[in-house]
């Protein structure tokens, strides 16, 4: 299975670090985040990543090149214009070839199994696996409402309008789909790939959800950056290569 890593965001919570370096460039214990990502994809098996570009791009295209150093193979989407999770992973379609894609932020850490998570989806037979969280505020991350038998039926309000029994997750913005789910978005415009998810529901795919109660953070404001700096030295995160690419 190929990766995607989301790499194009403004990163404008973390002014004035992101003015000058693109956020999954930031580093972490001295390793850039979106390295922490590519070394745990490649500990799982996944040696091929699109990565998709726009704010201070060439610096993370310089950074990492083709990926050789990591022993992985890298591509980049690039955006002149912004186009957001659906319309970027909508843009990058071709380098899919028709086949499930694993998604992930490029400034979200975390510690996961992939191989079991790309196992659960090829079981459900789903056309998208959405890597959820309980969370008490699960409302103020995006509310998932998901079936006992783990169906997604809900994001964010939208979906079916009348589901059964239901539970309340956050999307962790780790993802498997099929490419066939971008059919509902839009080419060449900024959109969330939750549009997708949300027009599937109603149209009867399988969305479905797997929990996950792992190490997860957010870098997105100075104090979960600073935060996420302590959790890799107390050694909550691990870097499963010793090749690593240093910031530039």
């Amino acid at each position: 299975m190929k990766a995607m890593i989301l790499a194009a965001g403004l990163g404008t919570r973390l002014r004035p670090l992101t003015d000058t370096t693109p956020k999954p460039l930031l580093p972490v214990a001295g390793t850039p985040m979106i390295v922490w990502n590519l070394l745990l994809l490649k500990r799982h098996g996944i040696r091929d990543v699109i990565i998709n570009l726009h704010h201070l791009g060439a610096m993370i295209s310089r950074a990492l090149g083709d990926g050789s150093a990591l022993g992985m193979r890298i591509v980049y989407s690039h955006e002149p214009v912004i186009l957001g999770t659906g319309g970027g992973i909508k843009q990058a379609e071709p380098h899919f070839h028709g086949e499930p894609v694993l998604i992930l932020n490029g400034d979200t850490l975390f510690e996961l199994d992939l191989g079991a998570l790309m196992a659960f989806h090829r079981e459900q037979q789903a056309a998208a696996t959405l890597v959820l969280r309980k969370d008490s505020e699960a409302a103020r991350w995006g509310l998932v409402e998901v079936t006992n038998c783990g169906e997604v039926v809900r994001i964010t309000g939208r979906g079916l309008s009348e589901p059964t029994a239901k539970s309340a997750r956050m999307f962790a913005g780790i993802h498997i789909l099929h490419p066939r789910l971008l059919r509902y978005l839009p080419p060449g415009k900024e959109c969330s790939i939750i549009d997708a998810y949300v027009q599937g529901i109603q149209d009867g795919e399988r969305i479905v959800g797997y929990d996950f109660d792992g190490f997860w953070s957010d870098v997105g404001t100075p104090e979960r950056y600073a935060q996420v700096e302590r959790d890799a030295a107390a050694g909550l995160l691990s870097l499963s290569a010793r090749n690593v690419v240093s910031q530039t």
